[in-house]
């Protein structure tokens, strides 16, 4: 596509083009963000933020049924987001790692500061 405008700076348009993220961390960050759609993985993770939790522990502390639950920290566990350990019988579910966190702390604040 030929564009014609005075405004055109090939050379430096070309180095912004450098900085896009190549094409297989695009498709990762529109399956984070894809994922992050869901309000019930929202306030899973807004929980798994503040403790390692089981899925009890998370039906207990949202209007979610255990299946809804637990479908949506499958998702999350396939994509790398949560993370899961054994501890006896149950399944406890953790943020993969510190990025996560940080992601959701600033959303959380872009979102708040957004709405005021």
């Amino acid at each position: 596509m030929s564009v014609s405008c005075e405004r055109i700076d090939r050379k430096l348009i070309n180095e912004m083009v450098s900085h896009i993220p190549g094409n297989e961390a695009l498709d990762r960050m529109v399956t984070i963000f894809h994922i992050l759609q869901s309000d019930t993985r929202l306030r899973i993770l807004f929980l798994l933020s503040q403790k390692q939790m089981c899925v009890c522990e998370l039906e207990a502390g949202l209007d979610v049924t255990q299946s809804a639950i637990s479908h949506s920290l499958s998702i999350m566990k396939n994509a790398g987001i949560v993370g899961v350990k054994r501890e006896g019988r149950f399944a406890i579910y953790f943020i993969h790692d510190e990025e996560i966190r940080k992601m959701m702390q600033i959303c959380r604040k872009y979102a708040e500061e957004r709405s005021r």
